[in-house]
């Protein structure tokens, strides 16, 4: 079934996506368009064999079919679905039911009402390949989900692999120093990642409508997805959040398939973090590695990506507290409360609530705990610290010597500070139920999570509700006043929204001792207000305020998706997808010729670098074409030939000085002449460059600052140049910089601009905008209105020439019937309508159109007066 896919997977390591197929299928049937959305059953048991939903197969999906289903309906994608699944005891068929500790199970409680959820992702049972087609239609109709089967062999190297022993270390600050420390970089287990998250992608496929359809992805196991669904459907809406952390780019540009992960993301709509921090290293990372900067608007943040705006989306997820407010009512609760009560009659409980594992610092809690009963003796015989520790499914070395160090310590206190009657430690290596856990949040005085790295850690939320808990249920008085305490690490992703809890850095074990006697210490009034404030947030921000938050944001970033054309351009893990503005198009040869022939006063305006040479070249001279090209334009009388370039007189003049009648405005055209013979005249007349004194010392300033910076200094202008500093460090030099320069120059006849990896001070009224205006005004002083306007450029300052040549047309400058070309370099978003794809397609474009003169002779009598008529006094 996939040894298509296999074949292929040298490709993969190569991030070559366009190697895979994309057919339907892999692995369980459901396919086909799925029935409208019914009460969804709590339980639900498939005995045997069921009907084909539809005989159309998911293959038929095309990217601009139009839907047949109701619109606003939301695919929630992970790794595991939200249901538990268990063969019937006599063997005849499966049982499933809604796993309801799911947060994927939770989420739709912030939804529309009339917003259907579809969710897919793999099923937690090993259902054999002769049942999955049955197992899937039976989830589909009753439960919406659709599940991925992956043979064992794949989610071993998939999960277990790549997901555990690469992404998960990684992703929580551990460097693959040694095999035991993060494992090594396996290609092959990359490529069992990239393939899984393909078949993935084709589970949704079969279900989707692309134009009606919000997709949803979550965590880790899935950053592959959104490049094959973008792939696909150029416009479909999607979705990502990560529910772990997001490591500092100084650790996440060690992973060696760094940028196709970035890469990849980038193809969503919104990215969701829980925390800043999360979210600022992920920012860091794509400016350091991809050179995208981020921007905040209007409280919004987010990054330009080929003209799409992918959307950074900060929330930390929240509890159920319907669940857990039901749970809390659970006839048992109240009596294992008592019991506990009883047990630690006269005791100040602590409790840690953890899973197993090696960043959760239960061994720092236990060392911290034990330096608090040496330090302040008093807890002594009075504090009992309850570790419950889940265990995991997962296993190794590191694992086991932990699991050892903490009942070592356990032991060696409750030797140490123990008596008749008491324990100073009390750890619990066993999963407890719901009503069991309950009961010891209740009772706890205070919960301490040492996590040393930890995605969000609901723990916390979970404590305050428990000692809210409902009127009545311990004995207390309806209305009485409740109170808790929290020692939490800084390094976890709740901790910003406690900020009445003791944060900790649980290295510091003396802190953390400190942390744990305060915190039962206090007194209750302090407690209780600390209380009261966690309980406001904690009861408003749950899941559902979450998710609902999510898909109000995840709307608003997708809500242009059908108003703008969009290309999808490159291979593997480097396709993107181009969005840009319905008129824009590219600029065809046989198109322009055919206007450029019925002309009679042609005025064409050409950008040097990244237009006639390619910005990648090292030497920049103009070769034997360029020259060439330049002078049979010129010699057409009907033409006006201008190259407009940033680049100072001399080197254009010394360039150029074959061409004797081609016009060239240097500096953004501060200088310019309209040929050869002419001397150089001013834009601006001004010759007071006193600013520039102010301006160089403060420049001079920042250079010494900045490592890899420097300074150019232009007859008109001095530009501060930072692409070779660190490129953070360099953008923020920039910014200060820029508003520095403002300050000290606000008197002044000069303009401050920043640009990609500049910082630029020039006369005001300087740009190439206003050289294009004054080319076309003084042709029609002349009597020569352009009916022809072509306009070439590659970089921002260009877009100043492609905006003001459309504001000309709308002030009469030119001739009313005027065939205008507003052209940039490459398929990226501009002010122009037409795009060439580079330097050789101008130049190919721009030696039809010499041919076109040639053909027509280029001493036309019909041109009265040709550039060398035109001089400026």
């Amino acid at each position: 079934m996939f040894s298509r896919s296999y074949t292929n997977l040298l490709d993969l390591a190569n991030g070559n996506l366009s190697a895979l197929d994309y057919g339907g299928g892999g692995g369980g049937g459901g396919g086909g368009r799925p029935l409208r959305a019914r009460r969804m059953q709590r339980t639900m048991t498939t005995p045997g064999t069921l009907a084909e939903l539809d005989e159309d197969r998911a293959g038929s999906v095309a990217s601009d079919a139009q839907s047949s289903l109701a619109s606003d309906r939301l695919i929630v994608v992970a790794n595991t679905l939200p249901v538990r699944g268990e063969r019937r005891p006599d063997g005849r068929g499966w049982s499933f039911c809604w796993d309801e500790d799911s947060l994927l199970f939770h989420l739709r409680d912030g939804l529309p009402d009339d917003m259907e959820v579809l969710y897919v992702g793999s099923l937690r049972a090993d259902v054999p390949a002769a049942e999955q087609d049955d197992v899937a239609q039976a989830l589909l109709e009753r439960f919406r989900c659709v599940p991925a089967f992956l043979p064992k062999d794949l989610s071993d190297r998939f999960y277990h692999g790549f997901c555990k022993q690469t992404l998960w270390p990684l992703f929580h600050y551990m460097l693959p120093f040694s095999p035991d420390h993060g494992g090594r970089f396996d290609r092959s287990q990359w490529e069992a990642y990239v393939l899984a998250n393909k078949l993935f992608s084709q589970r949704v496929i079969e279900v989707l409508n692309p134009e009606d359809d919000y997709v949803w992805i979550h965590d880790y196991h899935l950053l592959a997805l959104p490049s094959f669904l973008r792939r696909r459907f150029n416009r479909l809406r999607i979705g990502f959040f990560l529910h772990s952390p997001f490591p500092s780019s100084e650790l996440y540009r060690s992973l060696p398939v760094r940028d196709e992960i970035l890469k990849s993301l980038l193809n969503c709509d919104l990215i969701g973090f829980h925390t800043f921090d999360y979210a600022r290293h992920f920012l860091s990372c794509c400016s350091r590695m991809l050179g995208i900067e981020y921007q905040s608007k209007r409280g919004y943040i987010g990054l330009d990506y080929f003209g799409r705006t992918v959307g950074i989306k900060i929330m930390p997820v929240g509890i159920n507290m319907v669940q857990l407010q039901s749970l809390l009512q659970q006839p048992d609760l109240k009596r294992r409360i008592a019991e506990l009560r009883k047990q630690f009659d006269g005791k100040t409980v602590l409790l840690g609530v953890d899973d197993m594992d090696i960043f959760k610092g239960i061994d720092l809690k236990i060392l911290a705990f034990e330096q608090m009963l040496r330090t302040h003796t008093k807890w002594q015989g009075r504090a009992v610290l309850v570790q419950i520790s889940n265990p995991k499914a997962g296993s190794g070395k590191d694992l086991e010597d932990l699991q050892a160090e903490i009942e070592e310590g356990c032991g060696r206190i409750n030797d140490q500070f123990g008596r008749p009657g008491y324990s100073p430690v009390m750890l619990v290596n066993r999963t407890l139920s719901s009503v069991e856990r309950m009961a010891y949040y209740t009772i706890a005085e205070c919960a301490i999570v040492t996590a040393v790295r930890d995605g969000m850690n609901l723990t916390p939320y979970e404590y305050i509700v428990c000692r809210q808990g409902i009127p009545g249920l311990d004995g207390s008085v309806d209305d009485g006043p409740r109170k808790s305490m929290l020692v939490v690490s800084e390094f976890i992703g709740c901790s910003p929204s406690l900020s009445g809890a003791i944060r900790v850095n649980p290295w510091n074990i003396e802190s953390t001792a400190e942390a744990m006697n305060e915190s039962i210490a206090l007194s209750d009034n302090e407690k209780q207000l600390r209380h009261e404030k966690h309980y406001r947030y904690v009861s408003t921000h749950d899941v559902a305020y979450w998710s609902k938050s999510y898909i109000h944001d995840f709307e608003r970033s997708c809500r242009d998706h059908f108003m703008r054309r969009c290309w999808g351009i490159g291979l593997g893990f480097g396709f993107r997808v181009v969005a840009l503005d319905h008129n824009f198009r590219k600029l065809t040869v046989d198109s322009i010729v055919a206007d450029y022939k019925k002309s009679k006063s042609r005025v064409i305006l050409l950008d040097y670098d990244g237009t006639l040479v390619p910005q990648t070249t090292m030497n920049k001279t103009p070769n034997e074409t360029v020259v060439n090209i330049m002078n049979s334009l010129c010699a057409d009388k009907k033409n006006v030939v201008f190259i407009v370039s940033g680049r100072g007189r001399d080197s254009l003049e010394k360039w150029f000085y074959p061409c004797p009648e081609l016009g060239i405005a240097a500096e953004h055209g501060y200088f310019m002449r309209w040929t050869r013979d002419e001397q150089w005249q001013l834009q601006n007349q001004t010759s007071e460059f006193g600013w520039m004194h102010m301006a160089k010392p403060v420049m001079k300033l920042y250079t010494e600052a900045t490592d890899g910076s420097y300074i150019e200094t232009k007859e008109s202008a001095v530009v501060w140049h930072h692409q070779d500093a660190d490129p953070g460090f360099g953008s923020s030099q920039a910014k200060e910089m820029l508003e520095h320069l403002e300050s000290v120059l606000a008197n002044e006849p000069v303009s401050v601009k920043s640009g990609q990896y500049i910082v630029e001070v020039k006369p005001q009224a300087v740009s190439k905008g206003f050289v294009a205006e004054r080319i076309l005004s003084t042709l029609m002083e002349k009597g020569r209105e352009a009916d022809f306007v072509l306009c070439i450029g590659d970089d921002r300052s260009d877009e100043d020439m492609f905006e003001q040549i459309a504001d000309i047309m709308r002030r009469s400058i030119v001739d009313p019937q005027t065939s205008l070309f507003a052209c940039t370099v490459g398929q990226k978003p501009s002010k122009a309508k037409y795009y060439l794809d580079d330097a050789n397609d101008v130049l190919n474009m721009l030696e039809a159109l010499a041919d076109a003169s040639d053909e027509a002779g280029v001493a036309s009598p019909e041109a009265t007066e040709g550039p060398s008529t035109l001089k400026q006094a």
